[in-house]
């Protein structure tokens, strides 16, 4: 963590205020102690502007360490104990219940219903099913399809299971995304590479002048001290000593106006960075759609029905009101005041009952559960036996195929027929519609009875009502800022711990990519030499079932392209790209602290059409500041030029060196700061982004600043 006197020598590195130093120096030499105070003041005034926004220091391995559970269940000489979970050592037998977070890396021996939610390493917040018997031989599976593993830091949300610990600490999947954090990074952005430059060129370009005044004194027979004090004065005139100053203000006022648009900026140079981006790198779940399964489509026989993307008091026709109700009754999440509570595919069905009227409230107070089964991953099926008038009704939800097992009629049209195999495979087909589009398919069926039954008489002879498909869909915004961002010349790119067909599937949707060939897999990644990935990465637009390490890799290979490479995100998952990324960009609502601490700019409003909004402000603050340096330097080269001819022609000097600084200080500043907070061009998002190697003086600045300098 960098204390306030480390962030405040760190905004000194830099070539610019090299030179000031190296002027005030001089001038403190020479005896003008007033010229001195001036420009270390200017210098002082710089740097406690930077210190001020970038003050909120590095907390991502501090929020990583305070993310590990404080107790743990184990199974010790025959007992079971509750210990702090950094108590844990390799061979462990760990106890997991529902409810409590894994302690560390855990090999699973017993699994009964378990599923865990996997979001801090995968990024995708719906639970994950366990089996400890499951044999997975190949070592490139990923992360989010190692179902006997159980991994440190993520959430059990349902069932029971046991594991032996196989990694602690840093030595488990969440320790490596802390190594990846803890590693250097530092790289200078585009805008501080060319200051750099200009502080260069600015500083031979001094030294230069002195050394030709020396050999005009020595010519012209001139008193050394004399010419040496002339030197300064020229050397005064060359440096713009309120550029740094001034740079660094009209960053601090970007940062202002994109506070006031969502977007709060951690570090000042990445306000301009944001302009140079050409590559966006967005996770999925949360950026690019609303995190949140929602039901898209529901099926009963030859009536396919899209469920609109808002509006409340739908009406549903008569057999889909019935699939509504035996699915929300058939549910354990619940919905009130626009919050829901429990497993999001459940959620998701709670809420396409209170859109249709179906309230989960009123149905349970109508409908009292007596009794119900389970969901298990045997079955993949969940029942429940609830009051229906005089008697009872058996709900039930889960796999189409294994709801099509245990049926025996259907309900077409309002009436019960015989569930023939034409039917079923009618509703097979409907699945497999709805899969194609990447859709999560549910079936439900229901049966009649007159007494209580028994759970295990629950599941036969039921009638099929039929299925709905349901996904996490794409935020309604997003479409347009995608649109915008391309016709910028700015290129978007889905990153995500999804499924491959899911992934593509919205990527389509939104513009993203146009065929499943623009996509690849972490497992197809790590078949590629680094080199070979590098060198076709520009060939794809998704990346799916990535790990964080793949996540670092991609952020990378772009890099290498020659690509200014923005990254979006929210997870722990999420946060060593944020890190390698020129522009690291987490949301502050759904966004893990571990995240936040280790991007550069952070969305108040968990927004992808910020980040454009943002790049757009980042643009016109470059144009900006180009306008400003241009200034100052025609400035400053209109004084270099009438001291170099008093002296070449022998005319008194017409400046001071504390008058140049006045003049440059002072008089130019103002001029240069109005230019600085110049309205923005209305059509730079219609521009291809600038090359980050281009100097202030492309595009004939350098010329323009010659011709007004005389």
């Amino acid at each position: 963590k960098k204390g306030v006197l480390a962030l405040f020598f760190g905004q000194l590195q830099d070539m610019l205020i090299y030179v000031l130093l190296a002027a005030a120096g001089i001038t403190f030499i020479i005896g003008e102690y007033i010229d001195g105070l001036i420009i270390l003041l200017v210098i002082i005034l710089n740097a406690i502007i930077g210190v001020v926004q970038e003050y909120k220091a590095e907390k991502a391995i501090e929020a990583l360490q305070q993310m590990t559970t404080p107790r743990a269940l184990v199974r010790r000489d025959g007992e079971v104990k509750e210990i702090n979970s950094e108590e844990i050592v390799p061979g462990d037998i760990v106890i997991i219940e529902a409810g409590r977070y894994i302690p560390a890396d855990l090999r699973l021996i017993e699994s009964a219903n378990l599923q865990i939610e996997e979001s801090a390493l995968t990024g995708e917040s719906v639970p994950v099913e366990k089996d400890a018997g499951s044999i997975i031989e190949d070592p490139d599976t990923p992360i989010g399809d190692l179902a006997n593993m159980a991994f440190m830091s993520t959430l059990a949300t349902y069932g029971r299971g046991v594991g032996v610990a196989v990694g602690t600490a840093m030595n488990t999947e969440v320790g490596k995304i802390a190594r990846i954090l803890d590693e250097d990074v530092e790289e200078m952005t585009p805008l501080q590479k060319r200051l750099d430059q200009l502080g260069k060129i600015l500083g031979y370009l001094a030294i230069g002048i002195c050394g030709l005044i020396f050999i005009i004194a020595l010519i012209q027979g001139r008193p050394l001290f004399d010419m040496f004090l002339t030197a300064i004065s020229l050397a005064v005139a060359a440096i713009p000593e309120g550029l740094a100053a001034i740079v660094a203000i009209v960053l601090a006022l970007g940062v202002t106006r994109m506070s006031k648009k969502n977007a709060i900026v951690k570090k000042l140079p990445a306000v301009e960075t944001l302009g140079s981006v050409n590559i966006i790198c967005s996770d999925k779940t949360g950026t690019l759609t609303q995190n949140r399964m929602t039901v898209v489509k529901t099926y009963t026989m030859d009536r396919l029905t899209e469920v609109p993307a808002t509006g409340e008091g739908l009406q549903p026709s008569a057999d889909e009101a019935e699939l509504i109700k035996t699915l929300v009754l058939c549910s354990d999440a619940t919905y009130e005041k626009g919050e829901g509570t429990g497993d999001p595919t459940e959620i998701a069905l709670v809420v396409l009952g209170d859109r249709y009227n179906l309230d989960k409230k009123e149905l349970n107070v109508k409908h009292s559960r007596i009794s119900e089964r389970p969901f298990d991953s045997d079955r993949k099926l969940m029942s429940t036996l609830n009051k229906e008038g005089a008697a009872y009704r058996v709900h039930t939800k889960g796999a189409i195929d294994n709801i099509l097992q245990i049926s025996s009629k259907a309900l077409v049209d309002g009436k019960v027929v015989p569930l023939t195999e034409e039917l079923k495979a009618r509703y097979l087909q409907a699945a497999d519609e709805m899969s194609d589009e990447a859709l999560r398919v549910l079936g439900a069926a229901y049966k009649d009875v007159d007494e209580i039954i028994e759970p295990e008489e629950m599941e036969k002879d039921l009638i099929v009502l039929g299925l709905v498909g349901m996904i996490d869909p794409p935020r309604l915004e997003v479409l347009d800022s995608i649109r915008e961002a391309k016709e910028a010349g700015i290129t978007p790119v889905m990153i995500t711990g999804d499924h491959r067909n899911t992934a593509v599937a919205i990527a389509k949707e939104l513009g993203i990519a146009s065929s499943v060939e623009e996509s690849i897999t972490g497992a197809e990644i790590d078949k590629l030499a680094e080199e070979e990935f590098s060198r076709n990465i520009d060939k794809y637009r998704v990346f799916a079932r990535v790990s964080p390490e793949h996540k670092v890799k991609i952020v990378k290979a772009f890099k290498a392209r020659g690509n200014i490479v923005s990254m979006t995100g929210d997870g722990v998952n999420d946060a060593p790209s944020l890190k390698y990324a020129d522009i690291g960009v987490a949301m502050g609502i759904t966004g893990t602290d571990v995240a936040k601490g280790a991007s550069d700019m952070i969305l108040t409003d968990d927004n992808f059409t910020t980040i454009v909004h943002a790049i757009e402000e980042g643009r016109n603050i470059y144009n900006n500041i180009k306008k400003a340096v241009i200034f100052l330097l025609s400035c400053n080269l209109g004084e270099v030029v009438a001291i170099f001819l008093s002296i070449l022609f022998s005319w008194p000097v017409p400046l001071l060196p504390t008058q140049i600084l006045w003049v440059n200080l002072i008089t130019d500043s103002l001029p240069a700061i109005a230019l600085g907070v110049d309205p923005g061009d209305k059509d730079v998002m219609k521009k291809r982004p600038r090359d980050p190697e281009e100097s202030f003086f492309a595009g004939g600045a350098g010329l323009r600043a010659i011709i007004g300098g005389f």
